[in-house]
């Protein structure tokens, strides 16, 4: 008879546990890809001149109720230049506007225009009755434990993962 406690793992249970891990990994990886795939779908419906990027940078802004590119780059941990010509198309289509600082008359801040706000309610209204069709048979408590594995996920921070293509 063995003194080991009967609960204690084992190699093969170790093994095992393991390759669940990683399995599941496997199918985060490829339902994140897909969701970003359908989310890249879902915002050229919205505006086609905007692209996903742009219209998270215009939803970021309009959160912030105003930012500088810096902050956008910072946040999203993006190129400058990348930002740059990201708003540059924002601008060109009449959705942001750079305002002088009031602290600082220097600095320039980018808010939403009325058009920009506009684009964004339009969205917002899709996305939710997307989400409320796609989740209309969740429990409360699923609708609960699914946001809270969000919001753990996107607060862990970036830990250099690639943008899912």
């Amino acid at each position: 008879m063995s003194d080991a406690p009967t609960d204690a793992p084992t190699a093969g249970s170790a093994a095992a546990d393991e390759a669940t891990r990683e399995a599941s990994l496997d199918v985060i990886q490829r339902e994140l890809t897909a969701f970003a795939r359908r989310a890249r779908a879902a915002a050229a419906r919205v505006h086609p001149e905007i692209p996903l990027v742009s219209y998270t940078l215009l939803s970021h802004i309009e959160d912030r109720r105003g930012c500088r590119a810096t902050d956008l780059a910072a946040h999203y941990l993006l190129d400058k230049s990348t930002v740059s010509r990201q708003l540059a198309g924002l601008e060109k289509l009449g959705l942001v506007e750079r305002r002088p600082a009031p602290e600082d008359h220097r600095v320039q801040v980018l808010h939403p225009t009325e058009a920009g706000l506009a684009v964004l309610a339009t969205a917002q209204a899709n996305r939710r009755a997307a989400y409320q069709e796609r989740l209309k048979d969740w429990s409360g408590d699923d609708l609960d434990r699914f946001a809270g594995y969000l919001l753990r996920y996107n607060t862990a921070g970036p830990a250099g993962l690639p943008d899912p293509d």
